[in-house]
């Protein structure tokens, strides 16, 4: 039983054994602060299941990987880097998502190297820090609200890189055109806008003011898509 927990190529010199008991130890750290930070991270948000298990797991993952390599953090990057080339299916995730996967990597990190007591501390600090900017909804959602994708199609004889400036700067307070399409042949175009809204509420009235310039032809107004979110 002794020699079931020692590695087939551990020597005399080499540095000295993990214990099964500090094993048992740090990994069932991992997993409580592991699912402490998974529930931080999926509160007020649409978090699937499968994020709130990657991120109950993954303090852990790292954590045995550390200790697989007996502390040494270069060797633990290098193993742990290894993962990156296992490509997620899924669609991207946002900046809290990523943040949260960060938070947890840096906890396994330091549960890893054995310092339980700064791992908890490390967790306890920044997921604090993380539920208070949620629970206030620092910088959230007045601008998510305002930030909009805006598709204009126009006839081929307008000139689309100043007929709609003015409208623009009236009513946000950032516009940038990011795409522009032909259709119909060549006869119409169709113009998209990342925008931000001044104001929520005068989307009707923006719109008609629109109307007006590309002879009443379709005009679409939605959600800001993520791709764009990073851009502007």
């Amino acid at each position: 039983m002794t020699n079931l927990f020692q590695g087939v190529f551990d020597t005399a010199s080499s540095t000295a054994s993990l214990q099964v008991g500090d094993f048992l130890i740090c990994l069932g750290a991992a997993l409580v602060i592991g699912f402490f930070l998974a529930m931080v991270a999926s509160y007020k948000a649409n978090a699937s299941q499968s994020f709130f298990l990657a991120i109950a797991l993954l303090p852990a993952v790292v954590c045995v990987v550390i200790m697989m390599v007996n502390g040494n953090v270069g060797a633990g990057i290098a193993v742990a880097g290894a993962f990156s080339l296992v490509r997620f299916r899924s669609a991207p995730g946002s900046a809290k998502e990523i943040s949260a996967i960060f938070l947890a990597m840096g906890a396994g990190l330091i549960l890893g190297m054995g310092y339980i007591g700064y791992a908890v501390l490390f967790t306890v600090i920044l997921s604090a820090i993380l539920f208070a900017y949620v629970h206030l909804g620092v910088g959230s959602k007045q601008s998510l609200t305002q930030e909009k994708t805006l598709h204009i199609t126009i006839p081929e004889n307008l000139d689309y890189e100043t007929v709609f400036e003015e409208i623009l700067e009236k009513y946000t307070s950032k516009h940038e055109l990011t795409n522009v399409k032909t259709t119909n042949m060549g006869s119409l175009f169709k113009l998209t806008y990342g925008i931000t809204l001044k104001e929520i509420g005068k989307e009707k009235e923006f719109l008609d003011k629109i109307r007006t310039r590309n002879g009443n032809l379709e005009i679409t107004l939605t959600k800001r898509d993520k791709s764009q979110q990073t851009e502007l």
